[in-house]
Formats: C-alpha cells, structure tokens, sequence
C-alpha cells in the first residue's frame, strides 16, 4: 500500500516542516581562517537580505526641552534621519561631562512596550531604567524611540487596533515601497550614533549598546553591522529560530524583528556572532518565559564557538541571573564600564 502524501494546510504546519527540511546553516570552523571567511560572507547575506537603506540627510537636532536632574542632564530632541521619519530621544548627560572630559555614551535600546520613557525614568517597567545607572555612572547615554513605539506609535485606526500589533502593519506597510522594518530601525540607530559622535562632549571612539527583548534584537543587529559599537550586552534576546517558530515559541517574532531569510544563512546565534571580537555580554533569565533558559543557553553554546575561532574567547560573557524577562542591570553596568572606561 502505498505511503500517504502529507499535507501542510496551515503555515504553522508549513513552517514546521521547513524547520525539518532546512537545518540552520551555523558556522562550524574552528580556526581564524574559516572565522573570517564564514564572516565576510554572512554579512554579505544579511545585508543584501536587510534591503535598502533610505537616504541619509542632516539631523538638524532640535533640542526640546532640557531638565536638571540629581547627577545628571535631561534633554529630549528630535531629528530627522531621513527625508519621510523623525526620532524622538532622550540624552542623559552626567555632571561634569564635556568638551575638555568627554565620556563613552552607550545607545540604550527599549523592547516592546510604551517606548524610551521608562528608560528615562519617566514610568517603570521590565527595563529598571537602565539608561539612569549607565548616565549615573559615567556614560552619556541616548534612548530613541524605535519606530511604532512611544511618540512613533500609530493610531489605533490605521493598524486596525485592537488584535493587530502595529509593527506588523509598518512591516507590511513599508515593504510596499521596497523597505524592511528591520533595517530602517537599524538606520535610526546609526544616525543616533552619528549624532552621539557630533557632540564635543562624547569619547565617539567609546560607544556601547544595550538592550533587552526587543532591544537585544536591536543590540544585536546594530552591535553586528556597525564597528563603531565597541561592546554590547544583549539581554534577555538571544535564542533561536527553532524555539520562535515551533509549538513552544507560537510564533514569537513580529514585524520589528523579522530578518528576511535569516534561516537560509544561519540563525540569531550567528548575527551575534559578528560582534566578534569585540566584547560581548548576554545576559539570560531564569524565568523568561519569552526566551526560556535553555534555548537562549544552547545559542550561547554557537556563539562560543564563534568567538572562539575568531580568537577573543575571553571577550565574550554570559550573566545567568535568577529572574524573569527583565534587565540584570549592575552586571552590564560593570561589562560596559570594563570595556569603554
């Protein structure tokens, strides 16, 4: 009797057997050859998969409105990097930062939520207002609104609230005129970056990143394809495609952080893994039910590996804390102050 052809009727069914069918294509050299080989061309792939970026114009910074806090500055501005979007942020500068001792500044990356607020101290989430300790402690630091979020999000009428998440529209949205999400986040991160090395009071040979959830998406993407980042810590983000795709995940992923084809080249795992050399944390949670302890653990094990082979083992960091989907924030701290003081 012959087998019965399966069927796949659903997506979920659908990507269930692609999963199967295509094994992530992992980098699996040992030595510093084959590291930088393998590198060149995955970002070759990334990039090209990415899609285009959209023009850069100036930022023409508009400082809107400045508040003395205890130990540091507030200011919140608003720029254009480029000719349809607008970012609005908020600089922490530390007291006693400038022209003559200018300081590291770190980029500070919200996740899903309310936006850049709550790491501003403007509200409290999951994020324990990292950006004030970093500021506290020495960095000038920039927390943007990502696009979709905050002072970016759209109204409830366009993306046909409720029951639709509105980075899924933009998502489709933007794609109508050839552009990922993905990477116009990407884009607005490293013009936060250009406006962090235009002021005279910031080291802009000492940059960081940090974020977690959604932010550690974009922590790890920025850190990968901008030199400039010189340390990252990735928080409570990396896993991998299995686990977001499979019965567990349910489809964990979303319109801001879905890398075109990603699967064909390789996995979360290796776009960390051209941070290296450069130093790198990820912390992991005990109780993130989001990336849960074991799958985000079994990344780490890849990225390793990739360090490894690039020769800078020692330049990679895991912080496995007892906690939920949250930032473990004295560990970055340190990480950061370690490699960018």
């Amino acid at each position: 009797m012959a087998e019965t052809t399966p069927r796949f009727l659903t997506a979920e069914r659908g990507v269930e057997a692609l999963l199967k069918q295509t094994p992530p294509l992992h980098f699996t050299g040992t030595s510093k050859e084959e590291w930088r080989e393998w590198r060149k061309a995955f970002r070759r792939n990334l990039v090209r998969n990415l899609g285009p970026k959209p023009e850069a114009i100036p930022l023409e910074v508009e400082v809107l409105e400045r508040t003395e806090m205890e130990g540091y500055t507030r200011e919140k501005i608003i720029f254009n990097p480029d000719p349809f979007s607008s970012i609005p942020a908020y600089v922490l500068i530390p007291d006693g930062a400038s022209p003559r001792n200018p300081r590291p500044a770190v980029l500070c990356a919200h996740g899903h939520g309310i936006g850049k607020d709550p790491l501003a101290g403007l509200g409290e989430d999951y994020q324990k207002q990292f950006a004030i300790e970093l500021t506290r402690n020495g960095f000038i630091t920039i927390a943007p609104d990502w696009r979709c979020f905050g002072e970016r999000k759209d109204r409830d009428e366009w993306v046909r609230r409720p029951g639709r998440d509105g980075c899924n529209v933009a998502y489709l949205a933007y794609g109508y005129f050839g552009y990922q999400l993905l990477q116009l986040d990407i884009c607005d991160a490293q013009r936060c970056l250009d406006y962090l090395q235009s002021r005279p009071d910031v080291n802009g040979k000492r940059l960081g990143c940090m974020g977690c959830s959604f932010g550690g998406t974009m922590t790890t993407y920025v850190s990968a394809l901008d030199q400039r980042i010189k340390a990252a810590v990735i928080v409570c983000y990396l896993s991998t495609l299995t686990d977001a795709l499979n019965d567990r995940g349910r489809g964990n992923t979303c319109g801001s952080q879905f890398m075109f084809g990603l699967r064909r080249y390789g996995d979360i795992s290796d776009v960390a893994g051209l941070i290296a050399p450069r130093p790198c944390m990820v912390q992991i949670a005990s109780n993130d039910t989001c990336f849960i302890e074991a799958d985000t653990k079994n990344a780490f094990s890849h990225l390793e590996k990739i360090y490894a082979a690039s020769g800078r083992s020692d330049n990679l960091e895991m912080d496995y804390f007892e906690g939920e989907h949250e930032v473990d924030v004295e560990p970055g701290l340190t990480f950061l102050k370690t490699h960018l003081m």
